[in-house]
């Protein structure tokens, strides 16, 4: 089968196009034609050794898609061969072999069926954003659970794979949700998407425009993709006992940061590892995501479908910033 090869850690500049063995699915396994993949960075940045994972090499990339189902191995008998799935977070593209392939195996507890009404386009590029997401609002609480309705959600990168799944589900939660994109055009469609107040973190008195949009309020979770020398002003929006989901690092490492600006009222700072999702919690928050979703009347949203042979091109998409996300079309 066809599969663009990872051989070395150069980056996705150097994947290559090649031919590898088709895989076969072992026990609790299934075997997925694959119709649609999804990009993440985070692909971006396994093939620059900055993931927490060692692949075997040749690697093969691509965490998210839809497939259809053409074998199934022993054990399994909830899937039956023919249906089409998608698939949740599990170790296929971090420590197995991915969705850049023609083929690909995948655990029978890691897919689902796709959402009625949803796209195949839909479901390709949803599942780990969304688990993404929903780690960074809900991971606060003990047991996890949404924010309380009413409170206030930053969300920076907004118009990210991530930070649009974090402005629908803290639209979802009752959330005022408060959105940062430098470019206008996206962050007309992200009011569009449900976001309260919109702004370009770019501009010189951003601080001052948030606050005077939120009035006596301050910001109680904030979901930040980009760090670097954002963050810092984050932090100043915080209202007492804020919180920092940090889900990426767009913008670099975090110049200067003072430590005594957490002080006083408590804020804190916590990463977001999707990868701490069992199966069976992955099903779990997959079934919140999807009901609060409907009820919304929204769906992921898709920036970019570029062919199987383009992937090069749809990661070149993917590092200028998409609305929504990147898809790679494998198979009619």
């Amino acid at each position: 089968m066809r599969a663009w090869l990872m051989d070395g850690y150069e980056g996705v500049e150097k994947l290559r196009l090649g031919e590898v063995p088709e895989p076969q699915p072992g026990p609790e396994q299934v075997l997925l034609r694959v119709k649609f993949a999804a990009l993440n960075p985070a692909d971006a940045f396994l093939a620059r050794k900055m993931y927490p994972a060692n692949p075997s090499l040749p690697h093969i990339l691509g965490r998210d898609g839809v497939g259809d189902v053409i074998a199934v191995g022993s054990g399994v008998e909830s899937i039956r061969v023919g249906v089409t799935v998608g698939i949740l977070r599990c170790e296929v593209g971090v420590e197995q072999w991915g969705t850049l392939a023609e083929k690909v195996v995948v655990p029978a507890k890691s897919v689902t069926r796709i959402p009625t009404g949803w796209s195949d386009e839909e479901m390709a590029g949803a599942p780990l954003v969304f688990l993404t997401a929903w780690q960074a609002l809900t991971q606060w609480l003990n047991p996890p659970a949404p924010p309380s309705a009413g409170s206030v959600l930053l969300v920076t990168g907004a118009s990210g794979g991530v930070g649009v799944a974090s402005v629908l589900l803290g639209k979802s939660m009752n959330l005022t949700v408060v959105a940062l994109s430098r470019s206008a055009e996206k962050r007309a469609k992200l009011k569009q998407l449900g976001a309260d107040f919109v702004f370009d973190p770019m501009e010189n008195k951003l601080l001052e425009a948030v606050m005077a949009a939120l009035g006596p309020r301050k910001v109680d979770l904030v979901v930040d993709s980009v760090g670097g020398a954002l963050l810092p002003q984050v932090v100043t929006v915080l209202g007492y006992g804020g919180r920092i989901s940090v889900v990426g690092r767009s913008g670099g490492m975090v110049p200067k940061f003072n430590t005594a600006t957490l002080f006083f009222r408590r804020n804190r700072i916590g990463g977001v590892s999707v990868g701490d999702f069992t199966a069976q919690e992955a099903h779990a928050a997959w079934e919140q995501i999807v009901g609060r979703l409907d009820a919304l009347g929204q769906r992921p949203q898709v920036d970019t479908i570029v062919p199987f042979e383009e992937v090069k091109m749809g990661f070149e998409r993917l590092g200028h910033g998409p609305m929504g996300k990147v898809l790679v079309r494998v198979a009619d």
